[in-house]
């Protein structure tokens, strides 16, 4: 083989072993969803308009009433202080120890998606029903699609106040296990009396863990 030919092979080899490497650099650093190779999606979540929030007729997020000042101490332990999350009812900031202070509280982490979450939440506004002003029912919508959240919520009936926690801050905070649904139940101080990781068979199933961990009949 003369000289020239086969210095013509070697650069065409190059080229090709160059260009293969390109063309996997390109499916490792982007899928076609455009997610990155950690895992962050690029995509935006869509906005959540007031005629969905109509729609959905939550009942509104507890507010402070005082009972959680910082000056207070009241919520000094709670792992939920510095927590802010948005009103699934208006979009409105809530500060989540500040405005569970005073009484006890179920909180209830779920997604849209899931399932045993979508037979759990009837019951729980059934169990809200009867509980009255004894404690605070909360959902905890654990994703960050709230459009779909409210959806779901609007087809299973379901009113109780909720708030969007899309970075799972809460889960995190309670120290509770990457699954859903998961219950928190929490002390007038805003302090975790039980994590709940199962999801509740009837009302009665929800009234006697309550009593048990809260001291609350209903």
């Amino acid at each position: 083989m003369r000289t020239g030919t086969w210095w013509r092979w070697v650069l065409l080899a190059v080229i090709v072993v160059v260009a293969s490497g390109v063309a996997v650099w390109g499916v490792f650093g982007e899928d076609s969803d455009g997610n990155t190779a950690e895992g962050t999606k690029t995509r935006p979540v869509p906005a959540v308009s007031d005629q969905q929030r109509a729609a959905a007729a939550l009942a509104a997020c507890p507010q402070p009433s005082g009972a959680g000042d910082v000056d207070s101490g009241t919520t000094r332990d709670s792992p939920l202080r510095g927590i802010t999350v948005d009103c699934l009812a208006d979009g409105r900031s809530v500060d989540l120890a500040a405005a569970l202070a005073g009484k006890p509280a179920l909180l209830n982490l779920w997604a849209y998606w899931c399932g045993p979450c979508a037979e759990e939440l009837p019951l729980l506004q059934d169990f809200s029903d009867r509980a009255g002003d004894a404690l605070t029912v909360l959902t905890v919508h654990s994703d960050p699609e709230a459009a779909k959240a409210l959806a779901r919520l609007a087809g299973l009936d379901v009113h109780l106040p909720g708030v969007q926690d899309a970075e799972a801050s809460i889960r995190t905070a309670v120290g509770a296990p990457a699954v859903l649904p998961i219950t928190v139940l929490l002390r007038a101080d805003a302090t975790v009396a039980k994590v709940v990781v199962r999801a509740f068979t009837s009302v009665d199933d929800i009234a006697a863990t309550v009593d048990a961990e809260l001291g609350v009949k209903a």
